[in-house]
């Protein structure tokens, strides 16, 4: 860790930040490979809406990773963005399925999708209460990864509205 943080943010504070922030880098870089993983091994009907929807959702989470981890810089701390260092006291995100079909990946996602807004949602509550930059920028990410979870919710709802 450097020898400094963002002014009018104390080092505990900072620390505190960053470990959040490092969860939500780790789990990012998780997710924008499962994503890509269901891009590639997605198959049968509606095939090409679900391929197709997938990208800019990849796009959007490298994204996340890419502004989380320069805040982590900006509060003085190094990211580890490396497989190795992601997997220290973890647990990966899990994704079980290879080839499948639209409705199985879907369902798959939307499970994953659980796991990462419960994770960001905790971690804007811990900056909600230490830095409002750091909790603004995880709710605007929290908003998009809810919006994308609604999408696939709505490919898995039946006509009751059940998933």
């Amino acid at each position: 860790m450097s020898n400094y943080t963002v002014p009018g943010i104390n080092e505990n504070d900072a620390k505190k930040l960053i470990d959040e922030l490092q969860a939500r880098l780790t789990d990012y870089n998780d997710l924008h490979l499962i994503l890509k993983h269901a891009h590639w091994n997605v198959n049968g009907p509606n095939f090409i809406a679900v391929h197709e929807m997938l990208d800019p959702q990849v796009d959007l989470v490298r994204g996340y990773a890419d502004e989380v981890a320069e805040r982590i810089s900006t509060l003085g701390a190094a990211p580890i963005g490396t497989p190795a260092g992601a997997v220290e006291n973890r647990t990966p995100l899990a994704y079980e399925l290879n080839e499948g079909t639209t409705q199985g990946h879907l369902a798959e996602l939307n499970k994953v999708y659980v796991q990462i807004v419960e994770g960001v949602r905790e971690s804007i509550s811990v900056a909600g209460d230490l830095d409002p930059v750091t909790e603004d920028l995880l709710i605007g990410q929290a908003a998009e990864l809810e919006k994308f979870q609604w999408f696939v919710r709505k490919h898995l709802e039946d006509p009751k509205g059940n998933i």
